[in-house]
Parts: C-alpha cells; sequence; structure tokens
C-alpha cells in the first residue's frame, strides 16, 4: 500500500513537473464586438474548469490564456505575437474578422497552429503557406449566403438591397452573396456602407429606399447591426430584412427590440437547438454545451458564438472529457468522433524540448480531423479545406418571433 501511494506521489510530482501546455486565446470581450467576445471568453474560462477537473489532458495541465483584443486589430497581432512568444502551442482567436485575418502572418511565421472565431472565408481559403496553420470553427459567408438567397428564392424575391460594414466583414458578405444572387438569378439594385461605430445610417437607407427592393440583407455583426434595420423601419421600409448569423446572440435581441421583430437569418443549428428534429447529427451536443453555459451564466445567455469557442476548443485539445465521462445528452456520439489531437501530439514531439515540432505535430493532428460532432456541424477536415462543415449540417434559417428565435427551414 505504501509502495502504492509512493507511486502515485512520484507520478503526480513528475507531471507537476512538466510545464503546462498553453493555448493562447484572443477574444473581443470589450468594444463593439464585446457582444460576441464576452460568450467565447465565458466558454473559455467554462473549459478550463473542465479540463482542470479531469487533469489536464493526455497527462499534462492545459492552460487557456485569454487575451482580450477590445475589437482592436492592432491589439489583436499584439496579443497573438506575446501568446507565440510565450510559447503557446496553438492559437484560437480572434472574434472578428479583420483582427484573425491581422494574425495570421503572426502564426504563419511562428508556425503556430490557428483556430479563428470568425466568418470570412479569406480567413482559410485558399490554402496556401500560411493557412496551411489556420482552421476555423464558424460558418462562412459563402455558405451562409446559400442558404440566405435559398430563403429568397423560396419567398419570390426578385430584388435585393445591400448594406455591410465597411471592413473585411462587410466586404466579404457583399462579394459572396452577390456571386450567390447572380446565381440564382435575382438582382443585387443597391449596395451601401457603414462603419461599426457610426450612430447614423440614414443618408444609405434613403438610397436603399429610393431603389424599393423585395429584401435587404444588412451584412454586419453583433448589436451594431441594429442601426441600419432600425433606421429603415423607421423610414417606412416594409419588405423582407435578413441580418447574417453575426447576430445571432441575446444582446441583438435586447437591443433591437420591437425593430427586429421578424428578421430573417441564417444560423447554426445551435440556435434553435430545441427545435430541430431528432434526428440532426448537432442537436444533442448542442444542448448539452447550452445546458452547461446556462448551468453557469444564465438561463438564455447562451449564443452561438460561444459555442464556436466550445467547438473550437475540442478540435484543438479534445478537451470535453467531462462531457465524455458524465453521460450528458449528445456526448456518446461525441466521444465516438472525437480525435484527441494532443495526446497524439505528444507522442510525436515533446513540447518541453521541441516546441516547434510539437506546433507543427498539432497542426497535422487537427487537420486530421474527421467525423468530430460539434455544437454546429460535423467537423471533417482535408487539407483544401480547413472549415469541414457540411451547408445541410451547418445551417438553418431562423425568423425573430416575439423576441426569440424561431426555427423556418433546414436545408437536409
Amino acid at each position: 500500500m505504501k509502495r502504492a501511494l509512493a507511486l502515485v506521489t512520484f507520478l503526480a510530482l513528475a507531471a507537476l513537473a512538466q510545464g503546462a501546455l498553453k493555448v493562447g486565446v484572443v477574444v473581443s470581450a470589450t468594444g463593439p464586438a464585446a457582444s460576441l467576445g464576452i460568450p467565447e471568453r465565458n466558454t473559455f474560462l467554462m473549459i478550463q474548469e473542465l479540463v482542470d477537473r479531469q487533469g489536464g489532458v493526455a497527462g499534462r495541465k492545459v492552460e487557456f490564456v485569454i487575451l482580450d483584443d477590445a475589437s482592436d486589430t492592432t491589439q489583436a497581432v499584439r496579443n497573438t505575437r506575446r501568446l507565440v512568444e510565450e510559447g503557446a502551442v496553438a492559437v484560437i482567436g480572434s472574434t472578428i474578422t479583420p483582427n484573425s485575418l491581422a494574425m495570421i502572418d503572426v502564426v504563419a511565421e511562428a508556425k503556430t497552429p490557428m483556430i479563428s472565431l470568425a466568418a470570412s472565408k479569406d480567413i482559410i481559403y485558399p490554402v496556401d503557406a500560411k493557412r496551411f496553420w489556420v482552421f476555423k470553427t464558424p460558418q462562412t459567408e459563402e455558405l451562409m449566403a446559400r442558404a440566405i438567397v435559398a430563403d429568397m428564392v423560396a419567398r419570390g424575391v426578385k430584388t435585393v438591397g445591400y448594406i455591410g460594414f465597411n471592413d473585411a466583414y462587410g466586404e466579404g458578405w457583399a462579394r459572396y452573396f452577390e456571386a450567390e444572387l447572380k446565381a440564382k438569378g435575382l438582382e443585387l439594385v443597391v449596395s451601401e456602407r457603414y462603419n461599426r461605430t457610426d450612430t447614423s445610417v440614414t443618408g444609405q437607407a434613403l438610397r436603399i429606399l429610393a431603389r424599393r427592393p423585395d429584401a435587404v440583407l444588412i451584412g454586419a455583426s453583433g448589436t451594431p447591426a441594429v442601426l441600419p434595420q432600425r433606421t429603415l423601419k423607421e423610414r417606412g421600409y416594409r419588405g423582407l430584412i435578413y441580418q447574417t448569423h453575426g447576430v445571432a446572440n441575446p444582446d441583438f435581441l435586447r437591443v433591437g427590440g420591437k425593430d427586429v421583430e421578424g428578421t430573417l437569418l441564417p444560423a447554426g443549428p445551435i440556435l434553435v437547438a430545441e427545435q430541430l428534429p431528432s434526428s440532426f447529427p448537432s442537436k444533442r451536443v448542442a444542448l448539452d454545451y447550452i445546458q452547461r453555459y446556462e448551468a453557469k451564466y444564465g438561463i438564455g445567455s447562451y449564443s452561438t458564438f460561444g459555442a464556436h469557442a466550445w467547438d473550437a476548443g475540442v478540435i484543438m485539445t479534445a478537451a470535453i472529457p467531462v462531457a465524455l465521462k458524465t453521460a450528458q445528452p449528445g456526448t456518446p456520439a461525441f466521444r465516438a468522433a472525437l480525435r484527441d489531437a494532443i495526446e497524439r501530439a505528444l507522442k510525436k514531439a515533446d513540447p518541453d524540448k521541441d516546441l516547434a515540432a510539437f506546433r507543427a505535430a498539432l497542426r497535422d493532428e487537427i487537420e486530421a480531423t474527421k467525423g468530430v460532432v460539434g455544437t454546429h456541424g460535423v467537423f471533417t477536415f482535408t487539407k483544401e479545406d480547413h472549415l469541414g462543415l457540411r451547408f445541410e449540417d451547418a445551417a438553418v434559417m431562423v425568423r425573430v418571433e416575439n423576441g426569440r428565435w424561431k426555427l423556418e427551414r433546414v436545408f437536409r
């Protein structure tokens, strides 16, 4: 008995002697994108607790080092550089497209894998020498534009207006949305831009109204997406208004109030998880995440953005062991699909002796992800596809009705 206790003590001390595996996290917890970044930060705090409770990953302590970029591109780059210089084995973030795009050069130079929490396809495509190191969990604007236009066609829309952020997010949406409209025979009659921090879009709204489109898409995210919709309604617009999946959080409903009633948007299936058919592949995993998040942060507090962070944490570290052990809804399927990337990377390289080799091994294991059921769909990466989501599993159409999200359409 004493020998057994001594052995346990020795092994525990040996594990402590090894350095923690640091996973850097950059989120926009303050600034214009805070309504997106806060649930992401909260989710990583939750994952940290789960990992600590189960004793780490593959016998190693894992530490999530969370930094706020304040929705600022320069700060996101500064944070990323600090994390890789301090030995992070990988980086997750940032919340928004401009910041994530700016981080690519840093992680590529440091040969450190990164999983973005932002939407743009440009973050991961094409998979060139720099994007070789970059993956992402949120649906792209190309995937979600397909859902929006399919819904427009089904509703008989012929002419469309667009107003989006005057940055990489808004421009990316404009590009992919216009291409999908053209492919389906719809006409874009007006296209406007505004800044995330603007307090008025009256001029843009008047130009949209003058063209009298059947529907308008607002290419924005977070609470700043409310401004164009409110202005259009105040000026008498009565057509259909679509938003992007960048507004799928409680703050959009709270800030928008009656002005966002009737909004149509594509979303990850987790947004309406309880309303999904039982056969939907990510339903049980999504409900499990919602249960965990609301138990910690309050009923109705979850959002799709926190769920993107959860999926990134799963893919990056296979760090959902508590979910796998407690028989919560959805976890058996999750367990069957989950690939323990860090454990296999540890077999290839020791991060205490050769951090560069470990980072490379971890990148290879992330890319080898196959059939991982997350909250937003089933992830299968390839050398050419660093998103790995199928349209029919990853997108649904949702309507805002009585201040709540209502499932409108699935594509399966």
